[in-house]
């Protein structure tokens, strides 16, 4: 994901959204190697990536086109929603039931959509 500043996408995603910063390694030019995960060891994780030049200054909060792209799941949707309010959460509508459970979209920092699902039991 693209974004504008190392330090204000770790604290966004680890200090609001709850992730875990797995890695941040200096590269040269000044680059880092930041990789965050929802939690450890469960599937796919997230390199946050600075902008480098314009075409990629532009594509940041636009990664997928303005479109849901991103899937943030929990097993404690009421708690972990009621925590992310808190924290000043961009949520663009209220949460709602779908077959698949509680679902309610948010931005990112940067203007991304996510869906934070609840699945139902």
């Amino acid at each position: 994901m693209v974004v504008d500043d190392y330090d204000k996408a770790i604290h966004y995603f680890c200090d609001v959204l709850g992730f875990t910063l797995c890695e941040d390694t200096a590269l040269s030019n000044g680059k880092r190697w930041v990789v965050i995960a929802p939690t450890l060891n469960l599937g796919a994780t997230l390199l946050l990536a600075k902008a480098s030049d314009g075409s990629q200054v532009d594509a940041i909060g636009n990664q997928t086109g303005g479109r849901v792209a991103f899937f943030l799941y929990t097993n404690s949707f009421d708690d972990d929603y009621s925590r992310m309010v808190t924290k000043g959460v961009d949520f663009i509508e209220n949460p709602r039931i779908e077959n698949y459970g509680k679902v309610v979209v948010f931005r990112d920092l940067y203007g991304n959509k996510w869906d934070f699902i609840g699945r139902s039991e």
